[in-house]
């Protein structure tokens, strides 16, 4: 785990640990100044590193994702029991977002800082309101500043309209700001950033696929007015992510150094079914094959070596597979090396995705084949390009620029299909191979809008209630139950009628 940068919000303000990533160097126990630099490292560190952990931590949303099931317990997000989140608690740093600001040293500095503030808020309220539903946003972190401790809750539209608002303010300010310090992600470069801010908001229009009749949201012309100019993803270059470097503290979250749990990891069936219907190489980049299937004399590189269990299945069940052996985990490469692979929040691949979307759904006009073939193509780049070339990395099925071109993109099964609702599946499939180990959350959320990639569930195993059903959100958080129950309750009663996981929020309603 990264060496935490804590910030204690008050008058004086001390960092008390320090990270290098590539370039940056900060050792806090040599000054006693803060600068903007500082903060906007906290800002950033925070926003990426705390969205995964290291062991046990970093694979369960790839659980509740139904990419990996776990054999040591039957464990909750497998299992699909959501408890109340503890979100909450992670918006009180973007206090220093003000702080960060008032330091900057120069006007088009303080138009960077600003815009940064204004990203970084919308990617975190954004990230809790597809948590919960309604959140308090107008009158989050207040308290200093105006002393409301109770915030009130605005609606998800409301929140949303504000995430937007934000989004277009961090992109013009950006455009009159210049490179800043402290970004251990861009380096601090604000073209870098303006096509992260453009493509999130993408990503956030794209959930709100179901409002398009809103005439406040403007979902449709939002989208459009983005794609007619404003930067964007370019490569897997622009990717909104963290690397990771063979140094103490930098090292990949699932490295073998010091995790014990590697060895309780075993594949889904949802995954590694949908990879070799498509005779999809990643099969072997994703994963080792089962040690009993090459005990009995298949190759590596045999598609039927690959054992994906179900992970509905009894945990019963599951124990006795996992004595067996006959089953696959992940490949060695996200345990045999430090730097492992880097973890993205957003992706240029996503951002095809996203866009051969709206061009089925007649939001846009360019043409989806075309986005749909360019996603698959960067998703593809971004595992080779981050693999090292050892037969345990890929299992003698090596991904190429003419296996991807000639041979993948022309299977019947893979081709684009002229059908719309056949092109939403293949495009909701190839994103959820896409996001494999990466974008913690992504896939129970593009699950939860689109249903797809159809998730099992098992009555007899599945730990919601009732038990034929997958949840659609968290509960609100203990602390906000008891020290802000008014506003909280008019919340829930506005929504759910009671808290409930199975609620359905406002963002999955039709018009």
């Amino acid at each position: 785990m990264y060496k935490q940068y804590i910030t204690i919000l008050l008058a004086a303000i001390l960092l008390s640990g320090c990270s290098k990533f590539d370039a940056i160097n900060t050792d806090p126990n040599k000054t006693t100044i803060v600068t903007a630099e500082m903060l906007a490292t906290t800002l950033l560190l925070d926003v990426t590193k705390t969205t995964f952990k290291s062991g046990t931590d970093f694979m369960r949303p790839h659980m509740l994702g139904k990419y990996t099931c776990w054999s040591s317990s039957a464990n909750e997000e497998q299992y699909n029991r959501l408890g109340r989140t503890e979100f909450f608690d992670r918006l009180v740093v973007l206090n220093n977002i003000e702080k960060m600001i008032s330091l900057a040293t120069s006007p088009e500095l303080k138009n960077s800082y600003t815009a940064l503030g204004h990203t970084l808020r919308a990617w975190r309220f954004f990230e809790l309101t597809m948590q919960v539903g309604d959140i308090p946003y107008s009158q989050a972190l207040k308290g200093e500043a105006e002393g409301i401790i109770k915030p009130g809750y605005d609606q998800q539209k409301d929140v949303f309209l504000g995430i937007l608002q934000e989004l277009d303010k961090a992109d013009s300010l950006f455009a009159k700001g210049v490179n800043f310090g402290g970004d251990p992600v861009y380096g601090g470069n604000t073209l870098k950033w303006r096509k992260l801010v453009n493509t999130f908001q993408l990503k956030v229009l794209i959930n709100l696929f179901r409002k398009t009749a809103d005439t406040d949201l403007k979902v449709i012309s939002r989208f459009q007015k983005i794609m007619n100019g404003l930067p964007l993803f370019e490569g897997n270059e622009d990717n909104f992510q963290l690397k990771f470097f063979d140094k103490s503290g930098e090292k990949y979250p699932f490295y073998k150094e010091g995790n014990q749990s590697y060895v309780y990891i075993m594949l889904s069936s949802v995954i590694i079914d949908s990879l070799k219907s498509l005779q999809d190489r990643r099969l072997f980049y994703y994963t080792n094959p089962s040690p009993v299937k090459i005990e009995q004399g298949m190759a590596v590189n045999n598609w039927n070596a690959y054992i994906g269990l179900d992970p509905s299945m009894l945990y019963s069940s599951l124990t006795q597979i996992a004595g067996s052996r006959d089953y696959s985990t992940i490949n060695d490469r996200y345990l045999e090396l430090a730097t492992g692979e880097p973890i993205y929040l957003l992706s240029y691949a996503e951002l095809k995705f996203m866009q051969a979307e709206a061009a089925v759904r007649g939001w846009i006009t360019g043409d989806a084949a075309t986005y749909y073939n360019a996603g698959i193509t960067a998703a593809m780049k971004f595992v080779t390009d981050n693999t090292p070339d050892e037969v345990r990395y890929h299992h003698n099925m090596q991904i190429t620029n003419d296996y991807v071109q000639n041979i993948y993109l022309k299977q019947p099964a893979v081709t684009f299909s002229a059908l719309p609702e056949q092109q939403l599946k293949q495009i909701f499939q190839q994103k959820y191979i896409s996001t494999y180990l990466q974008d913690p959350g992504h896939a129970f959320y593009e699950y939860r809008r689109t249903g797809y990639p159809v998730f099992p569930v098992n009555p007899a195993s599945n730990m919601n209630i009732p038990s034929d059903k997958i949840p659609n959100r968290w509960m609100y958080p203990q602390k906000e139950l008891d020290f802000n129950s008014t506003h909280l309750s008019e919340a829930v009663q506005r929504q759910y009628g009671n808290d409930d996981v199975n609620g359905l929020m406002w963002l999955l309603k039709a018009n």
